[in-house]
């Protein structure tokens, strides 16, 4: 099969995310995203989104479709989440408002606040615009609630918290825990190969779509992500990671009890390789996504792959 493959380029807190807008059939998904990220060695994930046909759920400002977002692996991605809607506004020539996504791994539309910078409107809401350039946006996604937080025994004996979302679990290293110390977690952030190997055996393990590795250091407020994703074939030491920074805000309020209404939302911001995502908790369990998304690139490239033989090349 022969196709010309459009997609954009965006960056979200450098998780670099190719958005591919060209209609591929599910089946194809890995193929032209396996081939994709080798062109664009800087990509760390690859979405297919594109207008939806309802009306059920769309923009509140406008009544337009809203679009669909399907990750390469299924897998539910608030950073790419953000990005689609940022697509969506540029199509649709909207320079800030609240859209709808229907994204893979979230059982229910996402909603996603975009501004693009220089419009000072709804500032308080997702950052100061002040001195930005123009192809930065900025972003508020309310993320899809955990199904569930708890702390796992792995199989070397350790015991970590692990919090659930549709489509991929986070394990919370948090290397203050004790437990955390004694697992072969230390290593692996100077042993890639090692961390690979334990990201697909406890995704294994942990029967889950996708795996998230969040190696959190709360004392910095820092946190480095590592991805597996097994339907897509990758894993990734991430630049951002925003459901894992969702995951690590969950156990964060947790851990420091934070449940009381009356005390109102607690943020945490926290420092990852690509730069800072911040996550909003609400005592009534809701969980909001603050970043920026800077438009990068549009790009077309033809591409021939074969669905029988698994293969894909450029052309």
């Amino acid at each position: 099969m022969r196709r010309l493959i459009s997609y954009y380029l965006m960056d979200p807190t450098k998780n670099m995310t190719i958005l591919v807008e060209t209609p591929v059939s599910e089946a194809s998904f890995p193929f032209v995203a396996q081939k994709l990220m080798e062109l664009v060695p800087e990509a760390e994930q690859v979405g297919f989104v594109h207008r939806g046909e309802s009306d059920s759920a769309c923009d509140s400002g406008t009544g337009t479709a809203f679009p669909t977002l399907r990750m390469a692996g299924g897998e539910f991605c608030g950073n790419a989440s953000m990005s689609a809607a940022v697509y969506y506004a540029l199509r649709e020539g909207i320079s800030e408002g609240t859209i709808l996504l229907d994204v893979s791994g979230a059982a229910d539309p996402v909603e996603v606040r975009i501004r693009k910078a220089g419009n000072s409107a709804g500032a308080d809401d997702v950052g100061s615009a002040a001195n930005k350039p123009d192809e930065i946006w900025y972003g508020r996604v309310h993320m899809p609630k955990p199904l569930s937080i708890s702390e796992e025994r792995f199989p070397d004996g350790g015991i970590l918290p692990v919090v659930r979302f549709e489509g991929i679990a986070h394990v919370i290293i948090d290397g203050t825990d004790e437990s955390a110390k004694s697992m072969p977690v230390a290593a692996m952030k100077q042993d890639a190969d090692l961390a690979g190997s334990l990201a697909k055996a406890w995704c294994e393990y942990l029967q889950a779509d996708a795996v998230g590795l969040m190696f959190l250091n709360e004392t910095h407020d820092e946190m480095r992500p590592l991805v597996y994703v097994p339907a897509a074939g990758t894993c990734i030491w991430e630049s951002s990671c925003a459901s894992g920074t969702t995951a690590a805000g969950v156990y964060l309020a947790q851990k420091a009890g934070l449940t009381d209404v009356a005390a109102g939302a607690v943020r945490y911001q926290l420092r990852q390789p690509g730069g800072v995502l911040e996550i909003e908790v609400t005592p009534e369990g809701d969980y909001y996504l603050m970043g920026q998304v800077a438009v990068c690139v549009r790009q077309e490239v033809m591409v021939e792959y074969d669905l029988l033989k698994k293969t894909i090349i450029v052309v």
